[in-house]
């Protein structure tokens, strides 16, 4: 006979069981389904847990080849592990559904629980309250995997159409990518005045695209390019700094596209870095002060005036125009090239800056500093 507080423990047992399952359903559905990023518990736990271990392993000592062979795993392994973080947790949620609703053992709960999620049919409990909860689980675990079925090619699909870009990058800026390299090169082919639908437009809709995809599948920030030495986030720093350079020095016709792109691209990047919990003004002064050096600057633009590029002739106007433009996208391209250990490139993963840990959608609170400091 069931003793009253036994019967206590087991409907608290199922009652924390069953939230446990609503949790990771839910989980499942905002990280899958939900076109946004929102913060997730089990996400940033598997996300961020297995980081630390790869961080670990990819130790700043190492040589960055070294170092990227092993990060290039993280994000994939860490999104194959979340399904099973699911599927376990569902078991688990059961296990004490099962354990509440029927007599037996907690053992034999797990096994009930454990044959309907995986659909063995090894084990059954013929009462009406078991066989409705092994009957739910069958189907939950039916959902997630047809979840889990249409997440992947998903990912891999926005991956393709942002490198496709990235790569395009490297027969105009070099690798890594260079904003003094591109505009030399599209002055020595002649098609300097073709920056705007050539590069710019096509730019600006692939910082919305990215910043759409990225923010609902967040593991899509870590997944490296094909190259060690290509990343995303440097290719997008030489695409700002460009648009930057063309507004503030190049002396030629105003237009509005290197602008529009600019601005698409620092909103792009604020917003994976909130998400990321990197922290970051998000409505700069002009005179903040920014990574790049008025030095640095200075040389860049002999450096431009080199290749024949017409520049304007007032050196301190032209500074400060590019700051004002610089200080909108200045901390968040450093501190995203940080936290996914991008190659070096300039003026963006060359800068001084913290070694962050993602947060995975802690808004507004900051990432934890990682220990270590600035990367070698």
């Amino acid at each position: 006979m069931v003793q009253p507080f036994e019967t206590g423990f087991r409907i608290a047992v199922g009652l924390v069981g069953a939230a446990l399952v609503g949790a990771t359903f839910l989980s499942a559905v905002k990280t899958v389904v939900l076109p946004r990023g929102v913060s997730q518990r089990i996400t940033r736990v598997v996300f961020v847990g297995t980081r630390y271990i790869f961080d670990f392993l990819a130790h700043p000592k190492r040589s960055f080849e070294d170092r990227d062979r092993i990060l290039s795993m993280w994000a994939p392994l860490a999104l194959i592990l979340l399904p099973f973080v699911w599927l376990g947790s569902v078991i688990v949620g059961f296990t004490g559904v099962q354990w509440a609703i029927a007599t037996g053992s907690l053992r034999g709960a797990f096994l009930r629980s454990g044959s309907s999620m995986l659909t063995l049919g090894v084990s059954f409990d013929a009462s009406l309250p078991a066989a409705i909860a092994s009957f739910v689980q069958a189907a939950i675990g039916t959902v997630l995997t047809a979840l889990l079925i249409s997440y992947l090619p998903s990912i891999y699909s926005a991956y393709q159409r942002r490198e496709t870009l990235v790569g395009l990058l490297e027969s105009r800026a070099g690798m890594p990518p260079s904003p003094h390299e591109l505009l030399r090169r599209y002055t020595a082919i002649g098609a300097i005045d073709l920056l705007d639908d050539d590069l710019f437009e096509k730019w600006e809709q692939w910082f919305v695209e990215v910043e759409e995809s990225h923010s609902s599948f967040a593991a899509l920030i870590f997944f490296r390019s094909p190259m060690a030495e290509r990343s995303w986030i440097t290719a997008a720093g030489c695409v700002l700094d460009t648009a930057a350079i063309t507004l503030s020095c190049l002396d030629r016709a105003t237009r509005g596209r290197p602008a529009l792109c600019l601005r698409a691209g620092f909103l792009a990047l604020r917003r994976l870095a909130l998400y990321m919990g990197i922290p970051h003004d998000s409505d700069p002064l002009s005179t903040d002060p920014i990574s790049v050096t008025r030095r640095e600057f200075d040389l860049m633009c002999v450096e431009l005036q080199a290749t024949g590029l017409p520049l304007k002739t007032d050196r301190d106007q032209m500074w400060a125009d590019f700051s004002g433009w610089r200080v909108n996208y200045d901390s968040v391209l450093v501190g995203l090239s940080k936290l996914m250990v991008a190659p070096e490139g300039r003026w963006s993963s060359d800068r001084e800056g913290e070694r962050w840990v993602p947060t995975f959608g802690v808004f507004g609170q900051g990432s934890r500093r990682h220990r270590g400091g600035r990367l070698k």
